[in-house]
C-alpha cells in the first residue's frame, strides 16, 4: 500500500514557471515508476512525464523540453518542475506510482494547476 500527496500546484500566467512535488509513504521501498499525470475538464487523462526507481524518464510530446521530472529516493518525492508554461498546461495534476509488486497504480489526490495568458 501506498499514499501519495502532491503539492505545488497554484496559478501562474503564460511563460511562468510551478514546481510540483509528490511524497510518497507506505510501502516505499517497492516503488518502481513513479510519473506525473494530467486531466482538463472534458479532456483524457495524460501522461505528462514519467521516471523509473533508476532514473530513466520520458516525456509527452507537448511538454518537452518545457518540464523536467526526477525523484529523491531518500526522501520518496518525485518532482515535475514546469517552465514556460501555457494556458494549455491548465488542469489537474496527478502522482502515480508502481510498485515491483502486485499490477495496481497508486494515485494522488491531485494538484490544480492554472495558467493564464
Amino acid at each position: 500500500q501506498v499514499q501519495l500527496v502532491e503539492s505545488g500546484g497554484g496559478s501562474a500566467q503564460a511563460g511562468g514557471s510551478l514546481k510540483l512535488s509528490c511524497v510518497a509513504s507506505g510501502r516505499i521501498s517497492y516503488l518502481n515508476v513513479m510519473g506525473w499525470y494530467r486531466q482538463a475538464p472534458g479532456k483524457q487523462r495524460e501522461s505528462v512525464a514519467t521516471i523509473t526507481s533508476g532514473g530513466s524518464t520520458n516525456y509527452g510530446e507537448s511538454v518537452q523540453g518545457r518540464f523536467t521530472i526526477s525523484r529523491d529516493n531518500a526522501k520518496n518525492t518525485v518532482y515535475l518542475q514546469m517552465n514556460s508554461l501555457k494556458p494549455e498546461d491548465s488542469a489537474v495534476y496527478y502522482c502515480s506510482a508502481r510498485l515491483f509488486i502486485g499490477r495496481r497504480d497508486y494515485w494522488g489526490q491531485g494538484t490544480q494547476v492554472t495558467v493564464s495568458s
